[in-house]
C-alpha cells in the first residue's frame, strides 16, 4: 500500500519554516513596514516587485504574478515537485515525515524507482565491466572526462540481450512493468525461457532526467558499426513524454534563472560539452523538434534563448522553426552561427570556452539570421527573391504577441531592405495575417493573450480581497454565505477561494489565509495576489463640481459586490429571453419572468430592496 503524508504533518512543516526566513536564505530581502520586498528571482527586473507577507506566510510578485506559500516558493526556485519541497523543508526544520496508509503504490512511482536503479546499473557497467572498454574509448575520443561529465551519469548497456531482464529477475520486478518502462521489449517469438529482451544493447547510455532530477528515460548511442539506428531513445511511457522533456534542464535551470537566458543545442554531447566549459544554461530537445510545451518550460526560468544548431541547411531551417515557437511563447530569440562543419562540441574543443563565448555574443536576431541565410541560397537574387525573403521573415514575425518586439523586428526588416517603404512592409504584414486567419491557420498576433473571459472578473476578485480580511470583519462570511451561492462565481479561482475561506469560517478559523493547493494551476498565485493587495476601504466619488474622498466599511463594499453579481446574473437571463423573442413569441410564464427580471435589475441599486429580491430568488419562488 502507498503511504501519504497527513495534513497535520504538512501544517507542522509549514509552521516551522517561516516564509521570510526560507526566502531570505535564497535572496536578499529588505524590510518594508511589516512585510519584505526584493528583486524577483523568477524574472528580470530593476525595481523590487517581489513581496513577502510574514503575517500571512505568502509571497507574491506584482511583476510576473508568481505567488504562493513556502512550499510553492521552494518548488519554483529549486525546480522540485511538491513531495521534493516537503522533504527539503522537513529536513530544514528537523520534522520527521510520518506516513499513513493510502491507495496502492502507483506504477508511476515504481517506474521512477526502476529507472533510478537501472541508471546506477549502467553507470557501474561503464566503470567496471571489461566489456565496456569500447564505451570508455568512445568517451575518451570525444574528450568527455569522467569527472566533468559526472552530473550527467553516463553509462553503458552491456553487449547482451538480457541485462535488464536478468536485473528484473534478481530484484523480483515483473517483466510487464519492465515493458511498461520501455527498458525491455516483448519478443516477437516468445519462448518458455525468453519472453522479453533488452531495448538497449552495446550502447553508451545517456540518462534523461526530469526537472526534479529523476531519471525518466535513456538515450543510447550505438558503439558497433552498421547499427541501423545511431541513437535509440526510450519510448513514451507514463513518466516520459519527449515533447515535454528538455535534456539537462535539471542541471541548467539555476544557471538560466541567474542569466535569464537559455542556450539551445541539438545533441546531448553538445549540451554536456557546454556545461563542462561553463555554459550551464544549455539544453536540448529529446529526439524531437522543439514544442510549445518546451517553450512554456523555458519561460519559467528564462526570458530569452540563443539557438546554436548545426550550420548546414537543415540546421538553419530547424533554427527558424524553433525560433518561431519560442517567439510565440513570448521569449526573445537570437541565433548563433557556427563555422561550417562544426557543432558546439567540436567548436569548444577546437577554440575553447572563450571562442564559444564569442559565438554567443555575436548571435543575431532571428529575422537577421533568416534574412542572411535565405539571401545566400539559390533564387534569392532580384526582386522576386527579395519578395520571397520578406514574405518568409514576416511569417516568422507574425507569431510574435509582444507588440514592442513585433514592431522592433519589422523595423529591422525595413533597415535590411531600404528600397522598400516601411509602410509597404506593414501593409504586407497585415495582409499576411488576414490571409492566415481566413485560412483558419495561424492566429492573429494577440491570440496568445488570455481572453477577457479567462481572467477573474473584477467584482469576483474584489470580493476575494475583502474576504481575505475576514479577521477584521467576521460578519462578511455570513453575508456571503447567505446571499451569494458559490456557483454564481464564474471563475474557478474565485470560486475555490471563497469556498475555502467560508469553510474555514464555519470551522472556527478567523483568518482568511488557508493553505491553498495549486489546483487548479495558478490558484496559489491568485490567492497570494488578492491577500497582498492594498486595502479596499477607501474610494472616490465625483460630485458635480468636486471630487470627494469617501470611506466605506467592508460590509458595505461586499453588499455592493453581491448586488453587482446578481445584477450580472439577471442581465444574462434578460439577454437569453431577448434572444428567444427573436425567433418566437414568449409564453405567458416567460413574459412574466421577463417583466420580473427587468424589475430585479433595477432593484439591484439598493441593498434593502435588492436583498429582498435575492432572498426570493434563493427561496425559489415569488411573493
Amino acid at each position: 500500500m502507498a503511504k501519504t503524508i497527513p495534513k497535520r504533518v504538512l501544517e507542522d512543516i509549514r509552521f516551522r519554516n517561516d516564509i521570510a526566513d526560507v526566502i531570505g536564505s535564497y535572496i536578499n530581502l529588505q524590510r518594508a513596514g511589516s512585510n519584505f520586498k526584493a528583486l524577483c528571482p523568477f524574472h528580470k527586473e530593476k525595481t523590487p516587485s517581489f513581496h513577502v507577507n510574514a503575517q500571512r506566510q505568502i509571497f507574491h510578485c506584482f511583476g510576473c504574478g508568481a505567488g504562493g506559500d513556502v512550499f510553492k516558493f521552494v518548488m519554483q526556485y529549486e525546480g522540485l515537485d511538491f513531495m521534493g519541497a516537503i522533504r527539503m523543508l522537513a529536513s530544514r526544520a528537523g520534522v520527521a515525515i510520518e506516513m499513513e496508509e493510502g491507495e496502492g503504490h502507483s506504477d508511476r512511482q515504481k517506474l521512477f524507482e526502476i529507472h533510478a536503479e537501472i541508471a546506477r546499473f549502467y553507470e557501474k557497467c561503464l566503470a567496471e565491466l571489461p566489456g565496456a572498454e569500447a564505451a570508455r574509448a568512445y568517451l575518451k575520443k570525444r574528450e568527455l572526462d569522467v569527472d566533468g561529465a559526472k552530473p550527467f551519469r553516463i553509462g553503458h548497456a552491456p553487449d547482451r540481450w538480457d541485462s535488464c531482464v536478468q536485473w528484473a529477475a534478481k530484484h523480483k520486478v515483473d517483466l510487464d512493468l519492465m515493458e511498461k518502462s520501455g527498458l525491455v521489449i516483448r519478443s516477437e517469438r516468445p519462448s518458455a525461457d525468453r519472453t522479453h529482451h533488452d531495448r538497449f544493447r552495446n550502447r553508451v547510455m545517456f540518462p534523461i532526467f526530469d526537472e526534479q532530477s529523476r531519471v525518466i528515460g535513456f538515450s543510447g548511442r550505438a558503439l558497433a558499426e552498421g547499427e541501423p539506428a545511431k541513437y535509440v531513445n526510450s519510448p513514451e511511457t507514463p513518466i516520459f513524454q519527449k515533447g515535454r522533456v528538455l535534456y539537462a534542464l535539471h542541471a541548467a535551470r539555476r544557471a538560466m534563472v541567474d542569466s535569464r537566458e537559455a542556450i539551445l543545442c541539438e545533441g546531448q554531447i553538445d549540451v554536456i560539452r557546454c556545461h563542462i566549459a561553463g555554459f550551464g544554461s544549455a539544453v536540448a530537445s529529446q529526439g524531437t523538434a522543439f514544442t510549445e510545451d518546451h517553450a512554456r518550460m523555458l519561460r519559467r526560468y528564462a526570458d530569452s534563448v540563443v539557438i546554436v544548431f548545426d550550420p548546414d541547411r537543415a540546421g538553419q531551417d530547424a533554427a527558424v522553426r524553433s525560433a518561431r515557437i519560442f517567439l510565440e511563447a513570448g521569449l526573445s530569440v537570437r541565433v548563433a552561427a557556427l563555422p561550417a562543419g562544426e557543432d558546439p562540441d567540436l567548436h569548444i574543443r577546437k577554440h575553447g570556452a572563450d571562442g564559444f563565448a564569442g559565438v554567443l555574443r555575436r548571435a543575431e536576431s532571428v529575422v537577421a539570421f533568416q534574412m542572411r541565410t535565405l539571401g545566400g541560397r539559390d533564387g534569392a537574387a532580384g526582386e522576386a527573391g527579395m519578395r520571397r525573403i520578406i514574405a518568409a521573415v514576416l511569417e516568422t514575425v507574425g507569431g510574435v504577441h509582444d507588440p514592442i518586439l513585433r514592431e522592433s523586428l519589422i523595423q529591422e526588416i525595413g533597415r535590411a531592405f531600404p528600397a522598400v517603404n516601411i509602410a509597404a512592409l506593414y501593409e504586407e504584414f497585415r495582409l499576411q495575417r488576414s490571409r492566415a486567419i481566413r485560412r483558419g491557420g495561424e492566429q492573429p498576433p494577440d491570440a496568445g493573450k488570455p481572453a477577457p473571459q479567462d481572467e477573474v472578473p473584477r467584482e469576483e476578485k474584489e470580493l476575494c480581497r475583502h474576504l481575505s480580511h475576514l479577521g477584521e470583519a467576521p460578519d462578511l462570511a455570513g453575508l456571503v454565505k447567505q446571499y451569494l451561492p458559490a456557483e454564481m462565481l464564474t471563475h474557478p479561482f474565485s470560486r475555490t477561494f471563497v469556498e475555502t475561506v467560508l469553510q474555514g469560517a464555519v470551522s472556527g478559523r478567523k483568518t482568511a489565509n488557508p493553505a491553498f493547493a495549486d489546483d487548479p494551476p495558478g490558484l496559489q498565485a491568485f490567492a497570494a495576489e488578492v491577500q497582498m493587495a492594498p486595502s479596499l476601504t477607501r474610494g472616490i466619488r465625483t460630485g458635480k463640481n468636486h471630487v470627494l474622498s469617501i470611506e466605506f466599511t467592508r460590509s458595505d463594499a461586499v453588499k455592493g459586490l453581491i448586488l453587482k453579481l446578481w445584477k450580472t446574473k439577471f442581465e444574462a437571463e434578460r439577454a437569453e429571453l431577448q434572444s428567444s423573442m427573436a425567433g418566437r413569441e414568449l409564453t405567458a410564464s416567460e413574459q412574466e419572468r421577463w417583466r420580473q427580471v427587468i424589475y430585479d435589475i433595477r432593484a439591484m441599486r439598493d441593498w434593502e430592496e435588492g436583498r429582498r429580491i435575492i432572498e426570493i430568488e434563493l427561496a425559489g419562488g415569488a411573493e
